[in-house]
């Protein structure tokens, strides 16, 4: 079936499809477009021909082309095979020689180029182009070349040649056509630059080996390293290590890699040695160490593929110059000089990292860089040289001025037999000879290394105060180090050592050395250890005196009750007839008796148990390792027995019995010094009853005197609710009659009883125990008053509150750190919170005395002798004691009408004078005795003339009335 048009429309459809056919058969006619010719002027030194080139990769091992259009223009096709048979890359390019002359020209194909390597797996060169088939005419001819793959061709004089190159990687990153001599001319001016450049980088890397050999500390054979390591990479970037070792493309991507992989590391090593970063903390060390491994680890990398190490080689290479800038910065802020000295340095290696970021990604692609990063990378080594130079040649030799001086000085060090303690800080060692080392026992040249390594022998309480004051010493580059320590023995024991030594700057206002003398000293600390021992111990039988003994007795009862493990008992031994024996046989064998019945008892109690001397005949037990009531009586029983048995004493046999009181810890609020009273109430109902007995307290055994349990027990309820009222008496500074301080004094008004007087409820707290608890309250409350008079009555000279302190006081051990805490909390000026002790007191133990009174001074106490004169001791021990107030007895002070009483008090005032110590004079009651007393030279006074003891608000309304000072502050 058909369909019929009408004639118009078959008309125009019949002229389309002509139209069709004759387009088709005409570009059936054309050929095939052929290979653009890159004309050759003869004018032209160099030409690029790169982007020019067509490239076949995996094009198979033979290569059918067309080549260019000829002067005939005919294009023929050509079919090239692969030499070895392996190589499938091809390039294919047309050159025309467009002048009436025959010409030769040079096909050069670098090996390597660093403009275009890439960051990351870079192209780190090789040989480009195997061989190079023309259309016609003479196969090239290669020339030798260590840089290039150099092919030297002919062009007949209109001629047009395709050439066929079989290529031995897929990349191909430049091909120039150049003239011969101008090629050769240009291979040698860079032949004669990179010479130089070789030249300067290997005398520098020579210089700083020698540097490194006569200075010798770690910072010269880091930048040694790093000079080696820029040297080796030139070589191997201008061709000379290639040229040397003959290495062919795949040694040659190797040693480039590896070359990088060195520059980097170098860099690392140069920069964690010079800013000394491993000083101290060990983790820089580690962080340093590991990162240099996984660096150095790129080595294997490279065997393996060396584009791999070489691109993380670059990486690294960027993020160590930035990391590296961070921290100089942040060295440079704080004033560090090496980093200082760094910056400019550091920030030319950024811009050459800048630089070199870059070239390897193409936005740099000029001919002279390459070469130009070459020679920036020999002028950073050479500023660091510079910067390293001025380390080795500062801090010269010693004026010849002192050499005498020097001189004497050692032979004095010499003569005292001290041991050299030297720092060398450039070098981080520590040298001592080896005398310490024989002391210790240890190794030769144990202690000869870095100052960390003194950390590991050092107590592990010692070695912070060791670390942070060398730290000190270097940072503020000046003072001195006066440190005591302790170190290991081979076999485990601490030798206590003295420290002494000073800082020496050098010309560049660095510290250089650390020069002093250590002394062993573990003598003097063994004997003031056993002062602080003997203090709560008794000498006689090494057990703890009565406040150790009670404090122990304190810690059973609070982990008793906050932990409800085993409740403590408490017995109380005492010798019968103990003082009719002694009278007998003499002191020096009762006391032998003394020691031989300690070390009876003590060797029938446990170890949680505590045995303790409480006076001369009397001891202590706290039990736990017994709880059940029948085993305690037990254990009395045969401690009873255990004296009873007959001592031996020469030829003679002494026998003798004791007395034992038990008291029961009965839990709730039941105090220690409720323990205590009722064992010893309990002793003296056994005692009664004839002795050689053990008693457990009972309530019903109280003494009848029991008022005065209970004055003990209101005077600790009064204590603990701060009912006890502290008075002030005023201390009146003779020269204007004007306040200087108040002397606080204990006031008790019981409730039932009125007014108590200190000398009867005193007394009772030191029998207690009480009077830690009573000294410490008057001592807060005083503290407190004192500071809010300074703070409202700001003067020049800022009034001082005296407090007293007792014998139990004195021998607490945690009295230097209750009075640390009072002036914690108050914030008083130096001195002016003065602790009163009596002369009796220092002088019953004057050495433990001289420590307490020192600490207690250098936290900032003042110290005043309270009724000077009135002791028996020597007074050569006064200048021992760090006294800054002397208080005259008022015996001396009270109006006798003696001639003897004024010599004395005028003696005393200039004696306090020449020692350099205030006078305050007690027992002013008249005019009279104010004005002798001001004649006499003596500063202050306190009596009844000038005010008796009062309350806080009567102490503060005298002070508004009386000036306090004549200027205020």
């Amino acid at each position: 079936m058909s369909i019929l048009l009408p004639d118009p429309i078959n008309s125009v459809i019949r002229r389309v499809v002509f139209a069709f056919c004759v387009i088709v058969s005409v570009f059936a006619a054309l050929p095939v477009q052929a290979l653009e010719p890159i004309p050759v002027p003869i004018d032209i030194e160099a030409l690029d021909v790169t982007n020019s080139i067509e490239l076949h990769r995996d094009a198979g091992t033979r290569l059918q082309v067309s080549t260019a259009p000829g002067a005939d223009g005919i294009v023929r096709r050509i079919e090239v095979p692969s030499l070895d048979g392996n190589n499938t890359n091809w390039a294919v390019f047309a050159l025309a020689n467009t002048s009436d002359e025959q010409i030769d020209r040079l096909i050069v194909a670098p090996n390597y180029k660093l403009v275009g390597s890439d960051l990351f797996w870079p192209d780190l060169g090789s040989s480009r182009i195997a061989a190079i088939t023309p259309s016609q005419g003479i196969a090239p001819e290669r020339l030798k070349s260590l840089e290039a793959d150099v092919f030297l061709v002919t062009l007949d004089p209109g001629s047009i040649v395709t050439f066929v190159a079989e290529l031995t990687t897929p990349k191909l990153p430049e091909v120039r056509i150049w003239e011969p001599d101008v090629y050769k001319e240009t291979i040698n001016a860079y032949t004669l630059y990179r010479g130089i450049i070789l030249g300067i980088s290997g005398l520098l890397a020579l210089f700083l080996t020698i540097l490194f050999v006569v200075k010798g500390t770690v910072m010269f054979p880091a930048t040694a390293a790093l000079a080696w390591s820029v040297l080796a990479y030139l070589c191997i970037d201008f061709g000379f290590w290639g040229l040397v070792f003959n290495l062919d493309g795949g040694g040659s991507q190797l040693a480039r890699s590896c070359a990088e992989v060195m520059l980097a590391a170098s860099l690392l090593i140069f920069l964690y040695a010079y800013l000394n970063l491993n000083r101290w903390n060990i983790h820089y060390s580690h962080l340093a160490l590991t990162t240099l491994i996984l660096i150095l680890g790129l080595l294997g990398v490279a065997v393996w593929d060396p584009s791999i190490a070489a691109g993380v080689a670059r990486l690294s290479l960027g993020v160590i110059g930035a990391l590296g800038f961070i921290t100089i910065a942040v060295l440079a802020f704080q004033q560090y000089d090496r980093a200082i000295l760094l910056i400019p340095t550091w920030c030319l290696l950024i811009a050459w990292l800048v630089g070199s970021a870059m070239t390897v990604t193409g936005y740099l692609s000029n001919d002279i860089v390459q070469p130009a990063l070459g020679g920036g990378l020999v002028l950073i080594v050479l500023l660091i040289g510079f910067t390293v130079m001025q380390h080795a040649f500062a801090g010269g030799a010693i004026a010849q001025g002192l050499i005498s001086d020097v001189e004497r000085k050692a032979l004095a060090l010499t003569g005292a037999g001290d041991i050299i303690w030297d720092w060398d800080i450039d070098r981080d060692r520590i040298y001592t000879g080896n005398e310490v080392e024989e002391l210790l026992n240890l190794k030769r040249g144990a202690l000869e290394g870095p100052a960390r390594d003194w950390l590991e022998v050092l107590h592990p309480q010692d070695r912070d105060r060791f670390r942070a004051t060398l730290d000190a010493v270097i940072d503020q580059r000046r003072g001195k180090v006066m440190q005591t320590f302790r170190l290991r023995s081979e076999d485990g024991h601490f030798r206590w050592f003295r420290l002494r030594a000073r800082p020496i700057i050098g010309s560049d206002g660095e510290v250089i050395r650390c020069v002093g003398t250590l002394l062993d000293v573990t003598e003097e600390r063994t004997a003031e250890e056993r002062l602080l021992h003997d203090a709560v111990h008794d000498n006689l039988t090494g057990l703890p005196n009565r406040e150790l003994f009670v404090d122990r007795l304190r810690t059973s009862v609070v982990r008793s009750k906050a932990e409800e493990t085993a409740k403590p008992t408490l017995l109380v031994l005492n010798l019968d007839r103990f003082k009719q024996v002694n009278d007998s046989i003499g002191l020096s064998a009762g006391d032998s008796i003394l020691l031989t019945v300690a070390r009876r008892l003590g060797r029938l109690i446990g170890q949680q148990d505590t045995l303790g001397r409480l006076s001369g005949d009397q001891y202590g037990l706290v039990l736990l390792s017994e709880q059940e009531p029948d085993r305690i009586v037990a254990l009395a029983d045969s401690l009873r027995k255990a004296v009873r048995a007959p001592i031996t004493f020469g030829d003679r046999e002494i026998f003798l019995t004791c007395s034992v009181g038990i008291a029961f810890f009965e839990g709730g609020k039941q105090a220690v010094e409720d323990m205590v009273t009722n064992a010893e109430i309990a002793l003296n109902h056994a005692k009664r009853l004839g002795g050689d007995r053990q008693e457990v307290f009972r309530p019903i055994l109280r003494p009848l005197d029991k008022n005065i349990v209970d004055l003990e027990a209101d005077l600790r309820e009064a204590i603990k609710k701060e009912t006890l009222g502290v008075f002030y008496q005023p201390i009146i500074r003779l020269e204007d009659q004007s306040i200087a301080g108040y002397e606080v004094l204990a006031r008790w008004n019981h409730p039932k009883r009125g007014k108590i007087a200190p000398s009867e409820f005193i007394p009772i707290a030191e029998q207690s125990g009480l009077i830690n608890e009573l000294g410490m309250y008057v001592l807060d409350k005083g503290a407190q008053q004192l500071a809010f008079w300074q703070r409202e009555y700001p003067i020049k000279r800022p009034l001082f509150a005296s407090v007293n302190l007792s014998s139990r006081q004195l021998l607490k051990q945690d009295l230097i750190n209750d009075v640390k805490a009072v002036l914690s909390r108050t914030s008083l000026e130096p001195g002016t919170l003065k602790l009163e002790l009596t002369e009796s007191l220092v002088m019953s133990n004057p050495e433990y005395s001289a420590k307490v009174l020192e600490r207690l001074r250098s936290l900032g106490a003042g110290l005043s002798l309270d009724d000077f004169g009135t002791g028996h001791s020597s007074l050569s021990y006064l200048q021992r004691f760090p006294f800054d107030t002397i208080k005259i007895d008022q015996s001396f002070v009270k109006t006798n009408g003696s001639s003897a009483r004024s010599v004395l008090l005028r003696t005393i005032v200039a004696m306090g004078h020449d020692l350099g110590m205030s006078v305050v004079a007690e027992g002013a009651e008249s005019e009279t005795d104010a004005l002798e007393l001001y004649q006499l030279g003596c500063e202050f006074a306190q009596g009844f003339f000038f005010g008796e003891a009062m309350s806080s608000s009567d102490a503060t309304k005298m002070l508004r009335k009386m000036p306090a000072e004549a200027e205020s502050a």
